[in-house]
């Protein structure tokens, strides 16, 4: 179904592509496509805004990532954002093209990947674009909800640049759709919480933001998912 909608899609975001200075409106498709996918799949999504954002300003918003899922619902972050994801989704026909051309693609393994990848990312924060990571690096964790610890490429970019930092939880995913053979999607409402911006300003050093930013994550899924434990 994800790719069905894609493949709609695919043609009003080749010409967001090809027309100079409408990139920003193919990224902006993104929404629509979360929308269209999770309504096709009838499965309900609840979103909590915690804090108010300027919309029209760049943020970095940072989620954990437990599931294939995660991707998708992440569409449903406002504003212009750039997602950063692994080097080998470019291989990927079509999609790839699509990432490639509007998003920021990584080589995890090589650092001169990674530091290109920073340099992009902090170009569409100049720009005024925000910016959706996943810092753990990928789905790395055994025991989800629990999260592996945070790498620090975003929070450094976010001290640099002086951009507020967006934590982003994503409550249930792991039990809709875990990550393990065969991906099998269990029903039940999903919940994104979007919670309050952390200014760079109030942090001096970039291990403070990151320790901030993983304790709002965390807390949120130690909550929510005891909640539903017990």
């Amino acid at each position: 179904m994800f790719l069905l909608i894609f493949l709609v899609i695919f043609p009003f975001i080749l010409i967001c592509i090809w027309i100079p200075g409408w990139k920003k409106y193919g990224r902006k498709i993104n929404r629509y496509w979360a929308r269209a996918y999770f309504s096709m799949i009838f499965l309900p999504v609840k979103i909590e805004i915690l804090g108010k954002f300027e919309k029209n300003k760049p943020h970095i918003f940072l989620a954990n990532h437990f599931s294939y899922l995660d991707v998708a619902m992440m569409g449903f972050v406002p504003g212009d954002v750039l997602f950063v994801g692994k080097a080998s989704i470019r291989k990927a026909p079509l999609f790839g093209y699509y990432f490639k051309s509007l998003h920021i693609a990584v080589d995890r393994d090589r650092l001169k990947s990674r530091a290109e990848t920073m340099r992009r990312a902090g170009e569409a924060l100049d720009r005024g674009s925000g910016i959706v990571l996943f810092p753990e690096g990928g789905i790395y964790t055994k025991n989800p909800p629990k999260m592996v610890p945070f790498k620090n490429g975003a929070f450094r970019l976010a001290m640099e640049k002086q951009i507020p930092v967006i934590p982003v939880t994503l409550s249930f995913n792991h039990l809709i759709l875990p990550d393990k053979s065969p991906l099998l999607l269990h029903r039940s409402t999903a919940k994104m919480v979007l919670h309050e911006a952390l200014d760079p300003k109030d942090f001096e050093t970039d291990e403070q933001l990151k320790l901030a930013c993983f304790q709002v994550i965390q807390g949120q899924l130690d909550r929510d998912n005891r909640l539903i434990q017990s």
